[in-house]
């Protein structure tokens, strides 16, 4: 079974509408399951929306800053992981 893939840390979280700022350092689509982990936090879920200056797309690559609905709380610096 391949490892997983760090794809991102978490630089921002906005509580009021549960929403992180991820800056990428691979590639993710919409329908990736992802898995964030920090602190005591580690779930799973799947991209349903990525947002880039609050323009939805479809897919964001390395370098990019994306705006990710998340299904929990998260903290700066939390990692991403691509399942």
């Amino acid at each position: 079974m391949p490892k997983d893939k760090l794809i991102g840390k978490i630089t921002h979280y906005f509580n009021n509408v549960g929403v992180a700022v991820v800056n990428l350092n691979g590639t993710l689509a919409v329908g990736d399951t992802i898995q964030i982990k920090g602190g005591e936090r580690d779930f799973e879920q799947v991209a349903a929306s990525i947002q880039i200056e609050h323009e939805i797309r479809q897919k964001a690559k390395a370098g990019e800053a994306i705006g990710l609905k998340v299904a929990q709380a998260v903290r700066e610096g939390d990692s991403v992981y691509k399942k």
